[in-house]
């Protein structure tokens, strides 16, 4: 009795292979960051340019089309471009930013139930986050 079995994939066929599945996996970042974006537009605490320009970057990856889309439009394109050229954050998001995390460092101190450790290591991080967003050029 004889299994059918598929012959083995080529050279060729295997990196085929691997370049859809590379694709795929491009494209897929890019739409999650992209609704993780668009999640941030309705939360406030959700950041929404970090993920649009994660999504511009995967779409650069395996999605050119849209990454085309991204920067053409008229709402999410100008913070991608500012990004992209010069590294830059607007003023009032670096302020917004800085007041969140400056909330979300005095409000864990009250939750006795988070280890001291995280109290103090979590509010570290976002002091060295904020500096280095204050230290970004801003237009």
């Amino acid at each position: 009795m004889s299994i059918d079995r598929d012959p083995p994939l080529t050279t060729e066929q295997r990196v085929l292979l691997r370049r859809r599945l590379m694709t795929l996996l491009w494209r897929a970042i890019t739409v999650v960051a992209l609704g993780l974006g668009l999640v941030g537009l309705a939360l406030p605490v959700v950041p929404t340019v970090p993920f649009l320009i994660v999504s511009a970057w995967a779409a650069s990856k395996g999605w050119p089309a849209f990454e085309i889309w991204l920067l053409n439009h008229r709402l999410f394109g100008p913070p991608i471009v500012r990004w992209r050229e010069r590294g830059a954050v607007p003023r009032s998001a670096k302020w917004y930013s800085t007041l969140m995390m400056g909330g979300s460092a005095i409000g864990m101190q009250f939750f006795a139930a988070i280890p001291l450790w995280l109290r103090i290591g979590v509010p570290a991080v976002m002091l060295a986050v904020a500096i280095w967003l204050w230290l970004r050029p801003e237009e």
